[in-house]
């Protein structure tokens, strides 16, 4: 009977090793500003079916709901998520040397 190993030596050696601050923040802020474009495409999107099913096009009105949900979930998500950011920081500030 043979084992096989889930992950590769190589694999595991390059997960350990850690990614310098200026990485880490280049990588982080990557993927703040893909999720805060993801947000803005929720938002456009929503607004095009609203302003379509206000013209009197041919749109499911569950369709713009859904649209208008999605864009109203993703934005208070952001904003929390701003919020303990603020948070963090104000309390990093607090902090006594």
């Amino acid at each position: 009977m043979t084992i096989t190993p889930a992950v590769s030596a190589n694999r595991l050696k390059t997960a350990q090793t850690a990614a310098t601050p200026a990485e880490a923040q280049k990588s982080f802020s990557s993927f703040f500003k893909s999720s805060i474009e993801k947000v803005n495409q929720a938002q456009m999107e929503s607004d095009k079916l609203t302003e379509k099913l206000a013209l009197g096009q041919n749109v499911d009105l569950h369709q713009v709901m859904i649209a208008s949900q999605k864009a109203s979930v993703s934005l208070q998500l952001t904003l929390e998520i701003r919020n303990k950011a603020v948070e963090a920081y104000q309390e990093m500030m607090r902090m006594q040397v």
